[in-house]
């Protein structure tokens, strides 16, 4: 059995009188794409949330590892290795993608207040943007600013920041929404690589990239798993 790399137990969330995600239980496991499917309103993205620390839980544990992090605000399970990419893109539009990627590995290095003077020459910083930036393929993009890219580049850049703060685990939250089949292809692609030595979380309606990529399947319906394996 492949190592845990995180894993919710049991975990309810309730707002009011709705049960938006009911005793669900799953695990992320090393060089693995476990993947969430189910009909909208079925708690995708409010698992993922609850994973992240952006909605705390109602009831349950979540742990990375081997340890607990059900109380961790999300910067802080960012810093302990819990990347994820949203369903809106979340990007400095107005910054060039190595200054994009670069803040991102900026606030892992612990020094996110330095000025732009200094980190410019920070060598460690800088080399995990370069490299995050090759592994998610944009490297002849490195100049460009943010708002002059494709929808489906918008979101590989939005990778590259997580990759350049080292996750242990990413959550990718509907990753192909709005793509073109070219641009779906080269996520696709993308998604993939991400598991080699991290587990990876998808949630994603396109079904024929699910089965691309899943290695793992859980179906959600009505906040609680149905089906698992």
């Amino acid at each position: 059995m492949s190592e845990i790399m995180m894993e919710a137990r049991s975990l309810h969330r309730r707002f009011g009188g709705l049960k938006a995600v009911s005793d669900v239980s799953l695990a992320i496991h090393r060089d693995e794409v476990h993947a969430v499917i189910g009909p909208n309103g079925a708690g995708k993205s409010t698992l993922i949330n609850l994973l992240s620390g952006d909605i705390p839980v109602s009831e349950g544990e979540v742990r990375l590892g081997d340890r607990e992090i059900t109380g961790l605000k999300p910067n802080l399970r960012a810093m302990a290795g819990v990347g994820r990419s949203y369903q809106k893109t979340t990007i400095f539009m107005g910054s060039t993608v190595f200054e994009n990627v670069r803040l991102a590995a900026q606030a892992k290095s612990g020094h996110a207040l330095r000025m732009l003077g200094a980190v410019q020459h920070d060598d460690a910083v800088n080399e995990a943007a370069r490299a995050a930036i090759v592994a998610t393929g944009l490297q002849a993009r490195s100049g460009t600013i943010a708002r002059f890219m494709s929808h489906g580049e918008q979101r590989q850049l939005e990778i590259a920041m997580m990759l350049a703060t080292d996750p242990k685990v990413i959550l990718l939250d509907e990753p192909l929404a709005g793509m073109g089949q070219a641009e779906a292809l080269r996520m696709i692609a993308l998604i993939r690589s991400l598991k080699q030595g991290r587990g990876v979380l998808l949630v994603e309606h396109d079904m024929d990239a699910v089965f691309a990529l899943a290695d793992r399947l859980t179906v959600m319906a009505d906040g609680q798993v149905i089906a698992s394996g």
